[in-house]
């Protein structure tokens, strides 16, 4: 037996369409119709809260990566400010304390750079330019002595503003460098002067690259016009156009989903900082920031199909258990209401046919009488005494009232036997009293009968009118297999177990090997187009258990079908007794 074969719940097999009264009990659709219900009220909540966590923790982490780039942003933006402030207040003290003469002094303003140099770094050169624009002081690594910054856009700015922090560009030093300036009043003489220093980037980029980037991020400078200032990683060379648009200014610090040229996507935060032209960008691949959620994803959907399969297998064993324990209440059911009518049907049958039988004895009894009176009156009678033929009449007629009779006795035992009745009970005359019912329809269909009885089988106590019931029941399914002609063997033998068994064979149509093992269920039967009720072999297989024995039943089709029913010689009722054998 496959596996299958052994996990396959009983009512698997059952036939909505098998019988009367089938198309009611549809346990497949039961059953598929209670896992598709419980599947529903157990998953889509399930479904939907997997859902939900997985929306929220996507939303989380998106709102932690906006947030920690934001941060990371204000705080590199912090940073730098700090960096062009500490080094503007240096300029704003110096100018203060040291004054127009001091720092034209060529020796203190030496001093003045190894000081800055020592105490912040960064520094290059320092100079003083006047009020046309020449460079009238100078310390530093190149000579720019006497240049000319009038028509440069920092001494414009520093002259109207008052201070002045430049983009990082060349100049006439090409190199990367950018200028803090300040603007100085010499009360002595009126004028006016720009104390002007040269930063080296070096320091200045060491800010950003210093700052720990997961997922390869990027962090750097552009000026409002969108070119680059400090070295970027992916976004384009030094004093090169960045790749990424550039948003409005703002006092707070933002953070965007951008999308770059290749479709690729960033999270970019930015950060103007405050009287510069510098803006700050800390630029992440938003696909690294979100990893993550790919792990959290799979284990998500490892559970959620884990949690599916087990509530499943859950699922459909409770709805196969429960199926199932209905399937064999309502086959419980059908046996017992079904057994009930047969039986009460055999009982009114018998009350019948007793009423039949008294009727007809009545006038047998009459006419046996008279025929036998008028014998005695043509004897007595010379006239008649030698007329043959007239006897041969009357003794016609004794012989027919005799033969009603035994018919008529056989009506009322088998009527006496519909009633619950334990008796001694001689297999070979029970078989012989339901064959004599069955005579005339097997001589009309030209059925031969050969019954194997040996004369020596003991008898045993049993209910014959049950016993009568079986075996008339096996009879009339035979009879109804075979077509006109057939051969009808009714066989019984003694066991060395005191078992008595007996079988009734036929060569009928036989019964296909899918049917086999349902041929005992209620309502079941191979003969639905032909009017059967599925009833017969469910009633009999039920006596048979009733009397404490066991029937089964071998068959090949178009070759005929054996039915054993083995019974107890000694007869004790049995206890709970109600699976097939």
């Amino acid at each position: 037996m496959s596996l299958i074969e052994k996990i396959r719940p009983q009512f698997w097999d059952t036939d909505p369409d098998g019988g009367v009264g089938k198309s009611l009990f549809n346990y497949r659709r039961i059953w598929r119709l209670a896992i598709c219900l419980l599947a529903l009220v157990a998953l889509i909540p399930l479904m939907v809260m997997a859902l939900i966590d997985y929306n929220v923790t996507r939303s989380s982490l998106e709102s932690e990566n906006l947030l920690r780039t934001s941060r990371t942003t204000s705080n590199t933006r912090r940073s730098v400010a700090y960096f062009l402030e500490e080094r503007t207040r240096a300029l704003d003290f110096l100018a203060e304390h040291e004054g127009i003469e001091g720092l034209r002094d060529r020796d203190n303003l030496n001093r003045v750079l190894s000081s800055l140099k020592t105490s912040f770094g960064g520094f290059v050169d320092i100079g003083i330019i006047d009020s046309k624009g020449r460079q009238i002081a100078y310390i530093g690594p190149y000579d720019l002595l006497g240049r000319d910054y009038s028509g440069q856009e920092g001494f414009n700015s520093t002259m109207e503003h008052g201070t002045y922090i430049s983009r990082v560009f060349l100049g006439f030093r090409d190199v990367p460098h950018l200028v803090v300036a300040r603007k100085m009043h010499d009360a002595s003489t009126g004028e006016d002067y720009i104390l002007r220093a040269t930063l080296d980037t070096g320091p200045f980029n060491a800010i950003l690259t210093s700052i720990d980037l997961p997922g390869g991020g990027d962090a750097f400078i552009v000026d409002r016009d969108g070119i680059i200032q400090t070295p970027s990683k992916e976004h384009g060379s030094l004093l090169t156009k960045v790749d990424l648009a550039i948003p409005a200014y703002s006092d707070k610090t933002s953070v965007q989903q951008v999308e770059g040229r290749d479709g690729t996507d960033f999270t970019v935060g930015y950060a103007y900082i405050h009287d510069t032209p510098f803006v700050v960008l800390v630029v992440k691949h938003t696909r690294e920031l979100m990893k993550p959620l790919q792990t959290i994803r799979m284990e998500l959907l490892w559970i959620l199909i884990s949690s599916i399969m087990i509530i499943l297998l859950v699922i459909v064993g409770v709805a196969t258990y429960m199926v199932n324990k209905i399937y064999i209440a309502d086959q419980t059911r059908a046996r017992t209401l079904h057994r009930m009518e047969h039986t009460n049907r055999m009982a009114s049958i018998g009350r019948l046919a007793a009423g039949v039988a008294h009727e007809i004895n009545n006038p047998l009894a009459i006419i046996n009488e008279k025929a036998g009176l008028v014998r005695d009156l043509f004897t007595y009678r010379q006239e008649y005494a030698h007329d043959e033929r007239l006897l041969a009449n009357i003794d016609s007629i004794i012989n027919s009232v005799a033969r009603c009779g035994k018919i008529t006795k056989r009506l009322l035992s088998f009527a006496r036997h519909i009633d619950v009745e334990m008796d001694s009970i001689e297999f070979k005359d029970l078989a012989n009293e339901v064959i004599d019912f069955l005579r005339k329809e097997a001589e009309y269909r030209s059925i031969t009968i050969d019954m194997d009885i040996p004369e020596t089988l003991p008898s045993f106590i049993s209910d014959r009118g049950k016993l009568q019931q079986i075996f008339l029941n096996l009879v009339n399914n035979a009879f109804q297999a075979m077509s006109d002609g057939g051969h009808l063997g009714i066989t019984a033998r003694e066991t060395a177990c005191d078992h008595l068994v007996f079988t009734v064979e036929d060569d009928g149509c036989g019964i296909p090997p899918q049917d086999i093992k349902r041929i005992f269920d209620p309502f079941f039967s191979t003969k639905k187009k032909t009017g059967g009720t599925g009833l017969g072999l469910s009633i009999t297989y039920g006596l048979v258990q009733e009397l404490g024995g066991s029937m089964t039943v071998e068959s090949e089709v178009g070759k005929g079908t054996a039915f054993t029913i083995v019974m107890p010689l000694k007869y004790s009722k049995p206890e709970g007794k109600t699976n097939k054998a």
